[in-house]
């Protein structure tokens, strides 16, 4: 049974929220504001947070941070709830970690489909990367042999690695578009030469590797679950070139975007 945390200081809302959950098979617990919420999920460790931004003493921010500094909570996803819907509050969202966002008033549909998107998301990620970690050859890792304070958690992509948590959320937030290690490190607060050190150290892979191995989970999703044509779906991973996309996911997959996505479909329909 998947288990899901909203924290939501009205009250009215959290418990329409919590019903909704549990009539729909979920483990659900609430809290009216941040610490609690905090105390929750480092005791209950939910597969999923549901946080509302605009609360008194401690907000959605502060808990999103402290949620993220901490080994035990940082991969938990977690959905922004909130009235503001600046481009400015959402970037800044993003950039902390969060996973996505819901603007009140939502209902109950746009709620639960959230959710579960998030959720499948992750577990998409997690399966993904899990094959991809046992069988890279350039790496040389293997799911038995990664050091388990750096293994892969059950619902975040990248490993959990408290040194390198901004370095991964900066990832998250920007693998779409153009990025470069120098960016990456000025938002990691590092130098780039003692960034590429570190992550090398860390985890036997470079920036750039993380980056491009990010864009490959996600055209493998958009792959197997659209109906996008590879240009589009180059796009939306961040590539603005077509064939350099093809290329780089044949060295990496050892077959093209069209074959991945046909033996894909293939599978799940057998």
């Amino acid at each position: 049974m998947r288990t899901v945390l909203v924290i939501e200081d009205e009250r009215q809302t959290r418990n329409i929220f919590l019903k909704c959950l549990e009539f729909e098979g979920f483990r659900a617990f609430g809290a009216g504001d941040g610490a609690t919420g905090m105390e929750l999920a480092q005791s209950q460790r939910p597969d999923l947070i549901v946080c509302d931004i605009m609360m008194p003493d401690m907000d959605g921010y502060s808990v999103l941070s402290a949620l993220r500094q901490r080994q035990d909570t940082a991969s938990i996803p977690l959905i922004f709830l909130t009235a503001k819907v600046t481009m400015a509050d959402l970037r800044q969202a993003m950039e902390m970690g969060a996973d996505d966002y819901l603007t009140k008033p939502c209902t109950v549909e746009q709620f639960l489909a959230a959710i579960n998107s998030r959720l499948k998301r992750h577990d998409q990620l997690s399966r993904l990367y899990g094959k991809n970690a046992a069988n890279d050859p350039k790496t040389g890792h293997s799911e038995d042999s990664l050091d388990p304070h750096l293994g892969q958690s059950d619902n975040d992509f990248f490993p959990n690695c408290p040194k390198l948590s901004a370095v991964f959320r900066y990832i998250e937030a920007h693998y779409r578009q153009s990025i470069n290690l120098k960016e990456v490190a000025q938002a990691a607060g590092y130098s780039p030469a003692y960034l590429t050190n570190l992550v090398q150290e860390q985890t036997g892979r470079t920036v750039k590797r993380w980056v491009i191995e990010r864009r490959m989970a996600e055209a493998k999703i958009l792959l197997t679950n659209t109906t996008q044509p590879v240009r589009q779906v180059a796009e939306s991973c961040g590539y603005t070139d077509a064939g350099y996309f093809t290329r780089q996911f044949r060295q990496f997959n050892g077959t093209s975007p069209q074959a991945w996505r046909q033996q894909s479909v293939a599978e799940l329909t057998n």
